[in-house]
């Protein structure tokens, strides 16, 4: 990697797998099922493209690098990353211990895994250390798993105290760093083992495609991921690769942006007499706003706020002109929603209120807007 991480996302052809003859900026889509393997004399000999394919190993070197890891894999969704890690960690009768204030298809999929797979879930607040100590203690735990930021609760998790916990009683710790993204935090520096991320989201950046990335510390656990995918058929296709590469190289700018554009926003929402609530890490009111500082670089644009009704949270949304009513973030665009109605709809209103989530709660991804502009859309569709 060069010195400076934004080098490096600048110049991503340079981790292609060998040198395009041509000298092309961005390395050529090997759009292809298989290869002959009369025609290859390299070292690395490629067969059938969900095993490998060099698109995607250009992406996946990418990603090695600047996570500090030892290999990774890259996903067709985002979710599908969350997934090869269980299929790669877990077995019948695994007990797995998750933040209890996770993504809603996270959720959904650990409810697949233990009605198949009989996987014991221990749900926790991972700021509660002594409560989390104790699982760890009187369970086999496999897996640790959470989110920094959180979603859509937005807590700060001290990743290097939980690494350390995890390591302790000899489990395996892995963080989603979809929200904060490599340009900002990088969870395998901190202690975790595996670092897993939507590519959809920030770092694709245009909401164009779907994809995700898992990044393993060690070679061995970086073995094991890869053998996974190509069992399991996890692997994205070269296209998707082709349409992220285009993303990476902006992604400080966008974090940049997305973060200053959010703050103003969340800081206008808490003047507002109709909002009970703003959640938003940079916030000084945040409580972990010390640790969200020392952790990340950058902030992440999205935030919650929570409205006096349910009533006026849905107005807030049917009347806004920029705002979509989307589920995701990361994208140029700004978007709303419900957490209880969209995103987390899996979850129930008991498990919603646990991580301080309501009906009236409306999750925000600010884009890249003018901020006075987005200002002005909210103030007009409250009235």
């Amino acid at each position: 990697m060069y010195k400076n991480i934004e080098t490096t996302l600048s110049h991503i052809a340079k981790f292609a797998p060998f040198e395009d003859v041509a000298g092309a900026s961005h390395f050529p889509i090997y759009n292809t099922g298989t290869f002959d393997l009369k025609k290859q004399n390299g070292d690395k000999i490629y067969d059938y493209t969900r095993s490998d394919n060099p698109t995607r190993e250009m992406l996946e070197n990418l990603f090695t690098e600047v996570e500090n890891g030892a290999g990774c894999v890259c996903t067709h969704t985002g979710i599908a990353s969350v997934a090869l890690l269980f299929e790669t960690v877990l077995k019948a009768n695994s007990h797995i211990v998750v933040e209890a204030d996770c993504y809603g298809g996270t959720f959904r999929l650990l409810k697949v895994f233990k009605e198949k797979y009989n996987i014991t879930v221990h749900f926790a607040n991972f700021l509660e250390f002594d409560k989390l100590e104790e699982i760890l203690k009187t369970n086999p735990i496999d897996l640790v798993l959470c989110e920094s930021p959180t979603n859509p609760g937005l807590k700060i998790i001290d990743l290097e105290e939980v690494a350390t916990l995890a390591h302790k009683y000899n489990s395996l710790f892995a963080v989603d760093n979809s929200l904060a993204t490599f340009i900002s935090q990088r969870p395998l520096d901190l202690g975790a083992d595996f670092s897993l991320f939507s590519t959809t989201k920030y770092i694709s950046g245009h909401g164009a495609v779907v994809a995700g990335a898992i990044v393993a510390k060690t070679k061995e656990l970086s073995q094991q991921i890869h053998y996974y995918a190509n069992a399991h058929g996890r692997s994205q296709n070269p296209m998707d690769v082709y349409l992220i590469s285009l993303g990476i190289p902006t992604l400080k700018v966008r974090m940049k942006e997305h973060q200053e554009s959010s703050l103003k926003i969340a800081q206008f929402l808490e003047k507002q007499d109709y909002i009970k609530k703003v959640t938003h890490p940079a916030l000084k009111s945040h409580p972990q706003y010390e640790l969200a500082n020392k952790q990340m670089k950058y902030i992440p644009g999205v935030f919650c706020a929570d409205f006096t009704t349910q009533e006026l949270a849905e107005k807030f949304i049917e009347n806004t002109k920029f705002f979509g009513e989307k589920c995701s973030f990361g994208s140029p665009d700004s978007r709303v929603e419900i957490p209880a109605k969209i995103s987390h709809a899996s979850f129930s209103k008991e498990e919603l209120a646990a991580i301080g989530i309501s009906d009236s709660t409306v999750r925000f991804s600010i884009g890249l807007e003018n901020v006075e502009d987005l200002i002005e859309d909210i103030e007009q569709s409250v009235k």
